[in-house]
């Protein structure tokens, strides 16, 4: 790592009255150091929680380095709803008017997940027909309530199974039957007119079988005229794993459908054998080699196709990839001192065409 890049990047998070778009030059280097969201032709986003955006480093690195921000759990619907048409709206306020604070759009996400769905629609008692109204005034309140603020949403995230790319079980396909994800669609297009729908999911990139079904469900949908604007690929990655050929085949079959990508969920594992306690320098610069890739194929496509890149997560201790997998990760752009890594210049490199 560039020990001076590193330096003057905090340094100029921590001043007070640092630019929103680039971090001041340290007087001692002439040479300015510039915030993603300032080279980026397309919204750079990171996913974050309310909790964290308090007036220390964690909210100064998010509003000088990005212009998205996406709710990590807080959008959800067992977060925003305890019991039939009751909101709880506190925590989601927080993100949005810290957004709107900072010039930042916002990505809701999401408004119907199979793993978070809260127990009085889970265990629902009343009829089917009672359960999709009660689903639909669900969609129509919180994209309401957020029409002004947010500018896309994922209607629905994972519903197919990994490996044979069937709909998930779920209680909504239980209840409002196969063509579920049209109604969906639907109704978030009721509520809001003008708001971006997304269709977001994992392994798409690698799993054949989910990338199928996926891209049949857009094509089932178009035919039909019902409104989708775009496919999130959730970009849970190694820095070996899946080859980029994969990635760049997928967001093609998106594009030939004229929809929009989002990277939506971004980290770079470098540890998935587990043979590193510390992180190494060689592993780094094979991250960094391997985010610069990635975002150079996103700049490839088309503009129009081109919605955003989201990283999920700001810094390595605070990322998902932890818990999940039992070993020491460091998959992010910034480390536990908040200091860039070599891939956040990985990142930059590819926005600048090098």
């Amino acid at each position: 790592m560039n020990l001076r890049f590193s330096f003057i990047f905090l340094w100029a998070i921590l001043t007070v009255g640092c630019s929103e778009n680039a971090v001041t030059e340290n007087p001692e280097d002439p040479e300015p150091y510039t915030a993603l969201r300032s080279v980026a032709p397309f919204p750079v986003g990171v996913a974050i929680q309310s909790s964290r955006l308090g007036s220390g480093p964690h909210s100064g690195v998010v509003r000088t380095v990005f212009n998205s921000v996406t709710a990590e759990y807080e959008m959800k619907m067992k977060h925003l709803t305890s019991a039939s048409g009751s909101y709880v709206w506190t925590h989601a306020d927080q993100l949005v008017a810290f957004a709107n604070e900072h010039d930042m759009q916002v990505h809701g996400h999401a408004l119907v997940w199979h793993q978070s769905t809260p127990s009085w629609l889970e265990n629902f008692s009343g009829t089917d027909m009672e359960f999709e109204d009660a689903v639909k005034d669900y969609i129509t309140t919180v994209v309401q309530r957020y029409q002004d603020d947010v500018v896309s949403w994922d209607v629905i995230n994972e519903a197919f199974e990994d490996g044979s790319g069937e709909l998930r079980n779920s209680v909504f396909r239980r209840r409002m039957g196969p063509d579920f994800i049209a109604r969906l669609f639907q109704y978030t297009r009721e509520a809001d007119p003008d708001v971006l729908l997304f269709y977001n999911d994992y392994g798409t990139i690698w799993d054949t079988a989910k990338l199928e079904s996926m891209l049949a469900m857009v094509d089932d949908l178009q035919a039909r005229g019902i409104p989708i604007d775009g496919v999130g690929l959730q970009m849970h990655i190694t820095y070996t794993h899946p080859p980029l050929s994969n990635i760049v085949a997928v967001m093609d079959a998106v594009v030939q459908r004229g929809l929009k990508i989002h990277i939506s969920e971004m980290d770079v594992r470098v540890n998935p054998q587990g043979d590193l306690s510390v992180l190494t320098d060689e592993r780094s610069q094979l991250q960094k080699k391997r985010v610069n890739e990635i975002v150079a194929a996103f700049m490839d496509l088309p503009e129009e196709n081109q919605f955003a890149i989201t990283w999920w997560g700001l810094r390595d201790p605070e990322s998902w990839l932890i818990d999940f997998w039992g070993n020491p990760e460091w998959g992010l752009l910034f480390d536990a001192e908040y200091q860039p890594k070599p891939a956040y210049e990985g990142f930059l490199e590819a926005l600048r065409g090098n």
